[in-house]
């Protein structure tokens, strides 16, 4: 993964907006990166694409897109932080997650940071919104519970080193754990759920073994999870406490389907930490109709 250069920071009116951006100046610092604030007025953007006064509609696109920046411009001169560099756009379009995917295909960021939208059905999972981002999205997503970070954070990476994985997209998901670590000045640990006893286990653990020494990670930070890891993973990763958790977005299926993993899903739907969503690289985003 190569070293983050801008940041684009989806901005919510909800309580948790001063700590979700709090979490991006410090790696907008860290790194440093500059960062973008980002808001899309998609409610706003739904109900006017069901009204009939055209007139109507243009205007009150005009005002809410006046007021977000008005928003935004007073969120970035409030926040503190003069010494990052900080843009701000808005946006009146439905649904959320195209109108966030758009912007990145404008804007070209390296990471896209939002904060979860907790399912209004389901309070501890993510909303469609979130879901589909994490798919869609070209670029690597970091989603964020209100929960501060200590100092320094917990990070861990799960790392999925089976034969349904590509061993450099293993590799990447590592890579962008280290980068992590190394900015906010954390150590890294490293969690792999292994099913065994099964054929090849000794295999995978030896590519886990040589893949957490090619990133400098050691033993004492390194865990082997037994057990189904949709089961075991997320009680062991509540259990430890980590801050965040790095991992991959993607499923292991056939070309032309991109749907989020099962085990990413269970991880998301299950844990209060935050989530560094990182994709293979090359990855443009799910194709369009007629290319499946």
């Amino acid at each position: 993964m190569k070293r983050p250069k801008s940041l684009l920071v989806v901005i919510e009116r909800t309580a948790s907006t001063p700590t979700h951006l709090a979490k991006a100046l410090v790696l907008a610092r860290a790194l440093p990166a500059q960062v973008e604030l980002f808001l899309c007025d998609s409610e706003q953007a739904y109900v006017l694409g069901h009204a009939y006064d055209r007139d109507g509609v243009l205007k009150a696109r005009a005002a809410s897109l006046t007021e977000a920046r008005r928003y935004l411009g007073e969120l970035r001169d409030t926040s503190g932080a003069r010494d990052v560099e900080m843009a701000i756009d808005a946006e009146c379009e439905s649904p959320l997650y195209e109108s966030i995917v758009r912007k990145v295909l404008r804007s070209a960021p390296d990471i896209v940071v939002k904060a979860i939208a907790a399912d209004a059905h389901k309070p501890a999972m993510p909303d469609p919104n979130d879901w589909q981002l994490v798919r869609t999205c070209p670029v690597t997503v970091i989603l964020t519970r209100s929960r501060t970070w200590r100092t320094p954070p917990r990070l861990a990476a799960a790392i999925d080193v089976s034969d349904a994985e590509p061993e450099e997209f293993a590799r990447s998901v590592m890579e962008a754990g280290v980068l992590l670590a190394e900015v906010v000045r954390a150590e890294l640990h490293i969690v792999y759920g292994e099913r065994g006893p099964e054929a090849g286990a000794r295999e995978r653990l030896a590519k886990l073994q040589r893949l957490c020494a090619e990133a400098g990670i050691g033993h004492d930070r390194t865990h082997v999870v037994p057990g189904v890891p949709e089961q075991s993973l997320p009680r062991f990763v509540a259990a430890q406490g980590y801050d965040a958790l790095v991992l991959g977005a993607l499923a292991h299926r056939a070309a032309g389907t991109t749907p989020v993993g099962t085990l990413t899903s269970t991880l998301l739907d299950s844990l209060e930490c935050d989530f560094v969503l990182v994709k293979p690289s090359g990855y443009s985003g799910p194709p369009s109709p007629s290319e499946r």
